[in-house]
């Protein structure tokens, strides 16, 4: 089974490309996604500066409703609904499942998916034909475990920053405030992903090795 990663430049005519480019230093990191009948819903965090004038830069979109669920700091989470989901369209289209979450930032994203090879041909195709342009990274065979889905990118690259900079190591060498600032996000933002990374793992070790009674 083939797992693929592109690199996509959204599409100009979007009011996505045309938001994240007027707001080049914002990253809008998509949760969740879901496909409803000619409308498109997703989940939204917002991490910029000053999350306020990008909120009302998306209210003033025609064709998205936006619900602001929580705001803090620099971190906002958004419900949007658009009737002109062509960003996500081939990927509906072709039925490939990608990985989340995955970042929108100054008009390009990055999407990995693991799927079949005839959905994954059916994807390039989609692509291609609504003119959306991508370079594909890689392209690779994989053969899936347990270990292989375990953390999102997200969560691993939280984890290894804690501990290239001696947040595990005993005495520690770094706070979670430092780890939290090497990485531009809050130091709630790296604690709520570092214990869902730590919850993840426990749960994996005591399934597969922890013996019970030991």
């Amino acid at each position: 089974m083939p797992q693929a990663k592109l690199t996509v430049t959204l599409p100009e005519e979007t009011w996505m490309y045309s938001l994240s480019k007027a707001h080049p230093d914002a990253t809008f990191r998509v949760v969740a996604t879901l496909a409803g009948e000619g409308t498109g819903v997703a989940l939204v965090e917002l991490v910029t500066a000053d999350p306020v004038p990008v909120v009302t830069d998306i209210e003033r979109q025609d064709d998205a409703d936006i619900a602001l669920l929580w705001k803090h700091d620099d971190e906002a989470l958004l419900q949007i609904e658009t009737a002109d989901p062509l960003l996500l369209a081939p990927v509906w289209q072709a039925g490939v499942p990608l990985r989340t979450p995955f970042e929108i930032r100054d008009g390009r994203t990055t999407w990995e998916t693991t799927t079949t090879d005839e959905r994954l041909s059916a994807f390039g195709e989609a692509l291609a034909d609504l003119d959306v342009e991508f370079d594909v990274e890689y392209v690779r065979g994989v053969e899936s475990g347990p270990a292989d889905t375990l953390l999102t990118d997200r969560q691993l690259e939280v984890l290894r920053a804690a501990a290239d900079h001696g947040y595990y190591e005993r005495p520690r060498t770094a706070t979670l405030t430092e780890v939290a600032e090497s990485l531009g996000v809050s130091k709630a933002t790296a604690s709520d992903v570092l214990q869902r990374a730590e919850g993840k793992i426990i749960d994996w070790f005591l399934g597969e090795y922890a013996v019970e009674g030991h």
